[in-house]
């Protein structure tokens, strides 16, 4: 008998991903808090809109505090901040040769590691563009990288099973890596553009092809590259994102990075970062601070300064609170600072 794989979080992530391994034949477990979207998924009315697929598709669901038994297989597809908390719910119900799998934005291998231990952490990349619109309907407006990796670099065969079921059920380009965590340091330079767009109300096309960004969409991915640098890293880029650009000061080379991503934000299909939605749209509190708290805590750790970084965390923390709201020129303080 297949083993069940667990979606915690059934999301615009998880939700795309446990979708496509369902459709595939592969025995799926959807794990959300929302139960109207579980009760969709359940009676099979899990629908992946958009340009990229068309299809419908469900399976077994349960809200966190209702799975049992063990399970060897979690993939952890929760917004950054609900990490530790996720955790504490999915440790009882890990086996102990069970393995997280952390399909999330940001350095939260670190977290899961420190709690479920690092052998039982599995390293994870994902650049696809996907959206929740509602119960049972998911958004996927673009393929995007998908990378999974061991902490540290070994091609064990959990590791292999892992990358061949998301070759063979979602992403025929997945990539198998010894340097997950050079991609995960990529992903955390490029995605501070996308959190710095999210105080505007431009599109994410819109934000990196406007000149007067430019400068600030430099210093703001080398403040943290520097960071990722200082910690040994060897920085992967993906989708058209050029680190080695923005470290190297190469202006040629940023241009032409920058250009790319507008030209790929332009077409896509999800104009806006899932950031700015959850800060205009939805309302509630972004994973923002939680994404560049490993970033800020790494830099301390070597003496490095953050000053763009920790302002864009303040202002995103202001409009959570209702003390402001996108598109109010917030920008121009960051740009003042770069």
């Amino acid at each position: 008998m297949v083993e069940a794989v667990v979606i915690w979080g059934s999301g615009a992530i998880g939700g795309t991903i446990g979708a496509h391994l369902a459709r595939a034949g592969q025995p799926v477990l959807f794990v959300d808090e929302v139960a109207d979207h579980l009760a969709e998924i359940r009676a099979g009315r899990l629908r992946i809109e958009g340009p990229v697929a068309g299809f419908t598709s469900g399976g077994p669901t349960a809200l966190p505090g209702e799975v049992t038994g063990r399970h060897r297989l979690v993939l952890l597809c929760v917004k950054a901040h609900h990490t530790e908390a996720a955790m504490r719910a999915i440790l009882p119900v890990l086996a102990e040769d069970g393995a997280v799998v952390s399909c999330q934005n940001g350095l939260n291998e670190l977290v899961i590691a420190e709690m479920a231990g690092r052998h039982r952490t599995v390293g994870a990349f994902v650049n696809f563009y996907a959206d929740w619109l509602g119960p049972g309907r998911i958004h996927l407006a673009k393929r995007g990288a998908v990378v999974v990796g061991e902490l540290d670099g070994a091609r064990t065969p959990r590791i292999q099973a892992l990358h061949a079921m998301l070759r063979d059920a979602f992403e025929p380009d997945a990539v198998l890596t010894d340097n997950i965590f050079g991609y995960l340091w990529g992903k955390a330079g490029y995605g501070a553009i996308l959190k710095a767009s999210a105080l505007t109300d431009d599109s994410m096309g819109d934000f990196t092809g406007d000149p007067a960004n430019r400068a600030l969409i430099e210093a703001l991915v080398r403040e943290v590259l520097t960071v990722a640098r200082a910690e040994g890293v060897r920085i992967l880029g993906f989708d058209g994102f050029d680190p080695e650009a923005f470290l190297a000061g190469d202006a040629a080379g940023i241009t032409a990075c920058l250009d790319r991503l507008t030209a790929m934000n332009r077409a896509s299909a999800k104009t806006h970062s899932g950031i700015w939605r959850d800060l205009a749209v939805r309302r509630r509190p972004t994973d923002v601070g939680a994404q560049l708290a490993p970033v800020r805590a790494a830099a301390r750790r070597h003496g490095l300064a953050t000053p763009i970084a920790d302002r864009l965390v303040e202002l995103v923390a202001a409009i959570e609170a209702g003390r402001a709201e996108t598109g109010q020129g917030q920008i121009a303080e960051l740009r003042a600072l770069a």
